[in-house]
């Protein structure tokens, strides 16, 4: 596995596999490795000839009040992990490449991040989309994967390359999960003991409304209050949204007439958690 900052040597290197008809894959990342990223980074290793990490902090998408420089970094860690999985690049950007001084140019995608996760942290999804955007342009991969877990971040990216015509195909890996069914996230490190054992509510409260749907309710007025009463027993948990959506437009649907999504973000102490299950399949 090779590891490189260059962003011409990386195009470089991908102009030559294009001309071969290799098929690239890329998996963007943040870096703090857990068991999700592998999982994605396995399954482009098995779909494409050649398999590129890019691993960027990226600064545009924290908000003022969120602690960007308390984002977990172990490059060494995040190397031998990727190693590990036989993918083929680790691309590590410095940040003045990707993001310079005087960069003016942003990507917003509207509707789709009006709610939920972009109301909670207004400009956050402008931040990724702007650095997707960048990656995509930059790698040109044929396929590119993402975790389900970040749901709303996965219609922001659908729409990107809709809109923008990028050509390649995303793919959506379902969420990777402890044994206890907590989402594996790199915020997971900053829970305490205490938060870490009241965390798993979140999975148990999804489990509990796939139960209800099963059995036959369809009224997501009802479904949300058995939800969030479950959260709530929980002492150190805060209910930042608990909401059932169109799994396209993410708008807030009344009743189960179809596939929908839940969606949910929890604070545990002040570690905030987002987490997700589609029901009424």
């Amino acid at each position: 596995m090779k590891v490189i900052s260059s962003i011409r040597t990386v195009q470089n290197i991908l102009i030559s596999l294009r001309n071969k008809r290799k098929t690239i894959g890329l998996v963007p990342t943040m870096g703090a490795f857990h068991e999700g990223h592998l999982a994605l980074m396995r399954t482009a290793k098995q779909e494409c000839d050649f398999v590129v990490v890019s691993l960027f902090v990226n600064p545009l998408q924290f908000g003022p009040s969120e602690d960007f420089n308390r984002y977990p970094r172990d490059l060494a860690r995040d190397r031998t992990l990727a190693k590990s999985t036989g993918v083929d690049l680790l691309w590590t950007p410095d940040a003045h490449d990707i993001v310079p001084p005087d960069l003016a140019t942003s990507v917003d995608v509207a509707r789709v991040t009006d709610r939920w996760e972009g109301a909670v942290r207004p400009g956050h999804f402008r931040g990724v989309a702007t650095i997707v955007a960048k990656l995509f342009q930059i790698i040109k991969p044929d396929i590119a994967y993402f975790g389900q877990k970040d749901y709303q971040q996965t219609v922001v990216i659908r729409q990107l390359i809709r809109d923008l015509h990028f050509d390649l195909k995303m793919r959506v890996m379902p969420t990777v999960r402890e044994t206890d069914g907590l989402a594996m996230s790199s915020r997971n490190q900053f829970l305490s003991p205490e938060g870490r054992a009241a965390a798993t509510v979140l999975y148990r409260a999804l489990q509990h409304a796939q139960q209800l749907v099963k059995k036959g309710e369809r009224h997501c007025h009802y479904l949300q209050k058995e939800v969030e009463s479950l959260i709530k027993k929980e002492p150190v948990a805060k209910i930042d949204y608990v909401a059932f959506c169109h799994p396209e437009t993410l708008e807030p649907v009344d009743q189960i007439l179809g596939k929908t999504v839940l969606l949910m973000a929890v604070k545990i102490g002040s570690v905030r958690l987002i987490d997700n299950v589609i029901v009424g399949r």
